[in-house]
């Protein structure tokens, strides 16, 4: 691993599944998808079979809803116990320092490209209002921390599949980094209909590589941030945590250099024509649409109501739609308004994409609430504004868009 001018980015040591490796069996989704669904991880383990598989290393979080602790607590050996057989295997190739431009096309879009970097973990901070150079976009449950920390702290590598945005309206980064025709590192289909992906390698100190980190660093606000984490926030949250640990242990002067102190992400433009921001909706259970009105009413202030900038729109089952329109807003975006009034009244909430299953939940005693998307031209001025976004503001594509595991990096020494 070298590092860069940018204290946030580092060039990482990349390992790859050795010539030969059926890639479309190694490569599977991040684990956080397709959680109601077991039946999608079935498909998987069937897909696989007994063949090198990426999948036998994550933990898909299917199984937190449907085994006990003590079947987790196996799983998490497993994972170990099969690292260390594909390190001993050698399942990896050597690994290669240098940036991977990746390239991801589904059945919805035809390219979305993104850089392979390790990111710097001391440079990474999920407080709200904090100024680091790779801020979270919205709240970090604490709670979801420790049993990610727990997996990592045992596993020799790691696999990413946190994705990290970036603010380069012009697509300096990448649009320069392809003009040296880098070599095709990979290039595979997905499994499950998930699309294809294609890597092209940028060796470190190569022309390309310099360009790279240069073009990062014209790319930090006068605000100070540079990447604002899209996916995996809590993944990325953990491996700060476990760097923490680690840290104790290590001599200050072999810090700076420590694997640990580093996450594997990819990091994606968010003017890329192949990311869609989707907004994620609300829909309240246990109250009438004139309920809901009332404690709007109560909360935003009845004169509050009726004109203004900021509005969004109240659904129920046998009624015409209500638009409601704040002047003075508690929240720069509506979600956030909407949010607060949720947690004030403790209302029994439930997160929704689509507008379609909005309104097929509405009915009975159920409010849903449909809320407008997030603008990627003032997404990273919200971020400096407000801190982080309320929780459930945006979804990054469709489940099956989510980055795949395919890249992994060595974490312990």
């Amino acid at each position: 691993m070298r590092l860069t001018d940018i204290p946030a980015v580092a060039i990482p040591d990349i390992l790859l599944p050795r010539e030969g490796t059926d890639l479309k069996k190694w490569a599977v989704i991040a684990c956080d998808q397709f959680t109601s669904e077991p039946e999608y991880w079935e498909e998987c383990d069937k897909f696989v079979g007994s063949e090198p598989s990426a999948l036998r290393i994550v933990l898909p979080e299917v199984k937190l809803g449907i085994e006990t602790a003590e079947q987790i607590e196996n799983d998490l050996k497993d994972i170990a116990s099969n690292i260390n057989k594909y390190m001993s295997e050698g399942i990896w190739s050597a690994p290669s320092e240098g940036f991977i431009i990746t390239d991801r096309s589904t059945s919805l879009h035809p390219s979305r490209r993104g850089v392979m970097l390790a990111v710097d973990l001391e440079t990474y901070d999920f407080t709200p209002g904090n100024k680091a150079l790779v801020r979270a976009t919205e709240g970090t449950v604490l709670s979801r921390i420790p049993p990610r920390v727990k997996i990592r702290a045992n596993a020799a590598v790691e696999l990413p599949h946190i994705m990290l945005l970036y603010d380069d309206p012009e697509d300096k980064v990448i649009g320069n980094a392809l003009k040296t025709a880098p070599d095709v590192i990979y290039d595979t289909d997905l499994m499950q209909n998930s699309g294809h992906i294609t890597g092209r390698f940028i060796p470190a100190g190569s022309a390309a590589a310099e360009g790279i980190v240069n073009d990062f660093k014209s790319l930090i606000s006068a605000d100070g941030l540079l990447f604002a984490v899209g996916d995996g926030n809590h993944s990325l949250a953990s491996a700060k945590a476990h760097w923490e640990n680690v840290k104790k242990t290590v001599p200050a002067d072999q810090q700076n250099t420590h694997p640990a102190r580093f996450a594997l992400a990819e990091a994606v433009n968010i003017h890329d024509k192949g990311l869609d921001f989707e907004p994620i909706h609300r829909v309240i259970f246990g109250i009438s649409k004139d309920e809901f009105m009332a404690k709007a009413e109560e909360f935003f202030g009845k004169d509050n109501m009726g004109t203004g900038s900021q509005s969004f729109t109240v659904v129920s089952e046998g009624n015409e739609d209500i638009t409601v329109t704040l002047r003075n807003a508690p929240h720069t975006l509506a979600v956030g308004s909407v949010q607060m009034m949720i947690d004030k009244y403790e209302l029994n909430c439930d997160y929704i994409h689509g507008e379609d299953s909005v309104r097929k939940l509405s009915t009975g005693n159920a409010v849903g609430i449909l809320v407008p998307g997030i603008s990627k031209d003032t997404f990273f001025g919200t971020i400096e504004t407000e801190g982080v976004f309320p929780r459930k503001t945006f979804s990054m594509g469709e489940s099956f868009e989510k980055r795949f595991y395919l890249e992994a990096r060595k974490i312990t020494l």
